[in-house]
């Protein structure tokens, strides 16, 4: 019976001895491949050798010797020795490697709260810009004595800072949609031929202001597709715009739309956005289209924008399923290249009719609002419009007022969103509850600062029949309500 356990113990330990030699080549490669380990070959090569003597002499004694209980009892607890340290050497590595990937993600955070930081920095300075502009020409324009026409210029530079303090608010908001995953797509039949015209259009006067040569080309078989226009229209914006911005003066912008050969189902198109520019360093190339990032140079400082422009194109043009890329120079310039396929799509006829224009005189609109200021602003220029205006504070006023009135009192109901006691969307689900159809189909128009592509649906979704986005833009608004009325 004692020789049957010593032996148990021999073999037992030749197993474990196997197993340790087959966990050591396992780890050893392991090791090897999270660094470059060339000079320490033989180093790893040299435990192996040496697991395996062990392992052969084990075997020896099993077969041919003749063990006692103290050889034999040295020869397992050799085996359990080696398997407890190569358990704790493994764990050591482990801990390494996750200490390492610490570092690696603290690092990375490190990186990503500094560009954010340089960021803030950046967007305080481009929003006291436009604001300081604001409030210096409100001073200005208030002053005694100033002339008709320097109040009209004042008012003018007003609006075009402001413009500008809302294109800083909308890159920072859609990044933080992009970050969420809220960016999305809303596909329809577009002409790409109207949308460099419109694009053209919407710069040019821009670029030749600041002495710069704008030239637009289309080269297109297939020019009505099925994409995102707003998406497709904000890309051409970012990169014309940014072009202009890093282009001195008597230099050039170029845009230029190019179809590839594609299928009989699907178009395959190159935009090209050049300029002759200040150009951009090798380095910074690489963090181009990294939010938040901003190349660090002297001109660069002086150039307003928040660095989020060319991360909200790419995602862009990554939600289109494209390709982005940029060849630049430092000094000569830089050419954004956009590669994207749409689906060809016929366009529907255009029924075209003679129509007489719309007017809202005398018409009367319920503006529901919970700001003061909101509503005065939108009161005058309603009433400039010809509508009777009725105010109410929140939504359940708004319910209560229409469901007191007679039938056809309200033309329309203009209401916010964001309200105390009751929220528009609330306040309309309630009025479309009436048990009079004819208040309950009032028409509804939501007019809210929750500008977005899912603020739109959830506006549709709660029986609004249209939607006015803040700051109000007032072609817009008119265009809104015209569309609005004229199907009631």
């Amino acid at each position: 019976m004692k020789d049957v356990f010593i032996y148990l113990m021999i073999y037992a330990g030749s197993a474990l001895m196997a197993y340790n030699i087959y966990r050591y080549i396992c780890f050893s490669r392991e090791v090897r491949n999270h660094g470059n380990w060339d000079q320490e070959r033989g180093l790893f090569n040299l435990p192996i050798m040496l697991l395996i003597l062990f392992f052969v002499g084990y075997l020896v004694v099993g077969i041919f010797g003749k063990p006692d209980l103290v050889m034999a009892g040295i020869l397992f607890g050799g085996s359990v020795f080696v398997f407890v340290m190569l358990l704790l050497i493994r764990r050591t590595f482990a801990r390494i490697q996750e200490n390492e990937q610490l570092e690696a993600k603290l690092s990375a955070a490190e990186e990503a709260s500094n560009a954010k930081s340089f960021f803030l920095s950046n967007m305080s300075h481009d929003i006291r810009t436009p604001l300081n502009a604001i409030i210096g020409y409100t001073t200005l324009a208030n002053r005694d004595g100033v002339t008709y026409e320097e109040k009209s210029g004042y008012i003018g530079k007003i609006e075009k800072a402001g413009r500008q303090l809302l294109d800083i608010v909308n890159d920072v908001l859609d990044m933080s949609r992009i970050e969420n995953g809220k960016l999305s797509l809303e596909p329809t039949c577009v002409n790409l031929e109207d949308c460099v015209r419109e694009a053209d259009d919407l710069v040019r006067t821009q670029l030749e202001a600041k002495g710069i040569e704008l030239t637009v080309s289309s080269e297109v078989a297939h020019k009505w597709v099925l994409c995102d226009k707003a998406m497709l229209d904000r890309a051409l914006m970012n990169l014309l715009c940014n072009a202009g911005k890093f282009t001195e003066e008597n230099g050039s912008v170029s845009l230029r739309l190019t179809e590839l050969p594609g299928t009989d189902e699907t178009g395959a198109y190159e935009i090209r956005v050049k300029d002759t520019g200040i150009g951009m360093s090798p380095e910074f190339v690489e963090h181009l289209f990294t939010p938040f990032e901003r190349e660090r140079t002297s001109t660069v400082s002086k150039t307003q924008g928040t660095g989020l422009g060319l991360a909200i194109t790419k995602s862009i043009i990554d939600l289109m399923d494209g390709s982005i890329s940029v060849q630049t120079e430092k000094g000569k310039g830089t050419e954004f290249i956009i590669t994207v396929s749409f689906p060809i799509e016929e366009p529907e006829e255009e029924v075209r009719s003679e129509e007489e224009d719309f007017s809202f005189d005398g018409m009367r609109a319920l503006l529901v609002e919970d700001n003061m200021i909101n509503t005065e602003i939108a009161q005058l220029l309603l009433e400039q419009a010809g509508f009777l205006i009725e105010t109410a504070e929140n939504g359940k006023i708004a319910l209560e007022m229409t469901a007191a009135s007679e039938p056809g009192y309200y033309d329309v109901i203009l209401m916010d969103i964001q309200m105390p006691i009751m929220d528009g969307y609330a306040a309309t689900q309630a009025i479309r509850a009436l048990p009079d159809a004819r208040l309950a189909g009032v028409p509804i128009v939501a007019m809210t600062a929750n500008a977005f592509q899912e603020d739109v649906k959830k506006a549709e979704q709660a029986g609004m029949n249209g939607h006015i986005g803040k700051p109000l833009d007032i072609p817009e608004m008119m265009a809104t309500l015209q569309r609005v009325l004229k199907k009631t």
